[in-house]
């Protein structure tokens, strides 16, 4: 199965790692990059995605803002938010919103719950 994931980061080593431990398991997953919410925004209004991993510390709007914008652009697609903010509080806002906490650091296991979200 084919997908179009959206990893959007900041941090580019995030993005990058993430992409190779996904292309471990999915190597027939397409992957695009955003560094920020507008960025992504701008890429799913160009061409729509199946999956997208969020960081929710970045600059400009946060993730769970950045993701609940795409979310009315694209409001089937799956959302995790990726992040070391393990605070309760932001957990919380994340599954009220209707997305997916997955704790950083980025590991295997992380990439195998993402890849679960689309049911991969």
């Amino acid at each position: 199965m084919s997908l179009r994931l959206l990893i959007v980061d900041d941090s580019r080593m995030s993005r990058l790692i993430l992409q190779g431990l996904v292309l471990q398991a999915h190597p027939d997953w397409t992957i695009v990059h955003a560094s920020s919410g507008e960025e992504a925004l701008q890429q799913v209004r160009e061409s729509p995605v199946d999956l997208v991993s969020m960081d929710f510390n970045m600059h400009g709007m946060n993730g769970l803002e950045a993701a609940l914008a795409l979310r009315q652009l694209l409001p089937q697609v799956p959302i995790a938010i990726l992040t070391a903010n393990v605070q309760t509080a932001v957990q919380e806002r994340i599954e009220e919103a209707g997305m997916v906490f997955i704790a950083k650091p980025i590991t295997a296991q992380a990439a195998q719950q993402l890849a679960a979200l689309a049911g991969a």
